[in-house]
């Protein structure tokens, strides 16, 4: 018994430390607002693209958002446009790939 109480405070302090770090993992929105610009031309200014060949951004996941621009900034992606996505990916921080993808999966 005194085994499993111990387990559960371990388990709690670890949430208790990770759970603002999980609040906090999401870029800014503002933020990603302001850097979207040049993905407009392709994407839509609202994340809706005008052309079918080119993907909506709008309310896609945050976490596939960020996962595909870190694959396409490492050349991981290279089917279809990939290397126009390649070469925008490629000027982008960590920081913004968070603040972009927390933008879009705003997006409605």
């Amino acid at each position: 018994m005194r085994a499993l109480k111990n387990s559960v405070l371990a388990i709690a302090a670890t949430l208790a430390v990770s759970a603002p770090m999980m609040a906090n993992a999401g870029g800014d929105v503002a933020a990603g607002k302001a850097k979207a610009g040049v993905c407009a031309a392709c994407h839509g200014p609202e994340g809706i693209a005008m052309i079918p060949i080119y993907p909506n951004l709008a309310g896609q996941n945050e976490q596939y958002l960020v996962s595909s621009l870190k694959a396409y900034k490492a050349k991981q992606r290279t089917g279809g446009q990939a290397p126009i996505m390649q070469g925008q990916a490629a000027a982008l921080s960590d920081e913004d790939i968070a603040n972009l993808a927390a933008y879009y999966a705003s997006l409605k």
